[in-house]
C-alpha cells in the first residue's frame, strides 16, 4: 500500500514540474516542438501544457 502512494505522490510531483517547466519555456519564447522534445511528450500535449502555463 505505501508503495503505491508513493507512486502517487511521485506522479503528483512530475505533473507539478511539467507544469512549471512549461510556464519558464513559455515565458523565454520556446516552441512547442522544443518543449514536446525536453518532456519527452508529444507535441499537443505540450501545447496543452504551455496553454495552461500561461494561465498561471
Amino acid at each position: 500500500m505505501a508503495a503505491l502512494r508513493a507512486a502517487g505522490v511521485l506522479e503528483r510531483i512530475a505533473a507539478r514540474v511539467g507544469r512549471e517547466a512549461a510556464g519558464a519555456m513559455c515565458d523565454d519564447g520556446v516552441p512547442a516542438e522544443a518543449v514536446a522534445t525536453a518532456l519527452g511528450t508529444t507535441r499537443s500535449k505540450a501545447l496543452v501544457l504551455l496553454l495552461s502555463a500561461q494561465d498561471r
